[in-house]
């Protein structure tokens, strides 16, 4: 028994030295090497302080802004008692989709309640429905177009300006071909406080 044991501890305690901590640490070094803005999460600052990553998505409210997709992610445990949930959309730990199919009644209701929040028969798809992820940092560039005409109206500024802004900010295609053009909603209403304050 104890030649069957022996062997099979050693691997264990190999393999465990081997996957649990080598690979990671070797993963880890090559990543801050390579790449260590994407490796420490592609946070934006201003000053000192961290405003934002580039990879999650922010609630924004009020007119001044550049609204997001909806968050399929919008509860957490309070920290304050563990037994209730607050609303905290884009919470990471909260990630997932809604789940919703097309045919689904819930899903259509909440679209019908978002597109009239919006003022809007009809909005793109990405400003009424939450992404797989519920994290989504961007928009499309006709959703972030759409909302230009409030932003501007809030800033007391010629809506051309907003979109010119826009405009600045969309994102072309993975690698050129991967994806849609898209606009970072963060990276945009910085933008528009720094610019069109």
């Amino acid at each position: 028994m104890l030649t069957l044991l022996r062997p099979a501890l050693v691997l264990t305690a190999l393999f465990t030295v081997l996957t649990g901590l080598a690979y990671p640490l070797a993963i880890t070094g090559l990543a801050q090497g390579l790449m260590p803005r994407q490796a420490n999460g592609s946070l934006i600052t201003r000053g000192d302080r961290v405003v934002g990553s580039e990879l999650i998505g922010q609630a924004f409210a009020g007119p001044r802004y550049i609204h997001a997709r909806p968050s399929a992610a919008t509860s957490a445990a309070d920290p304050a008692d563990a037994t209730k949930t607050v609303d905290a959309p884009y919470n990471a730990a909260a990630s997932s989709g809604s789940n919703l199919g097309p045919s689904s009644k819930a899903l259509l209701e909440a679209m019908q309640a978002r597109a009239d929040a919006l003022g809007v028969a009809q909005a793109p798809a990405d400003l009424v429905t939450a992404s797989a992820s519920g994290l989504d940092p961007h928009i499309s560039p006709a959703a972030a177009l759409m909302q230009a005409a409030r932003v501007a109206t809030a800033r007391g500024v010629a809506p051309a300006r907003v979109e010119a802004l826009v405009q600045r900010h969309v994102e072309g295609r993975s690698f050129g071909v991967i994806g849609e053009p898209r606009v970072n909603v963060l990276a945009l209403n910085l933008a528009l406080d720094a610019e069109l304050p």
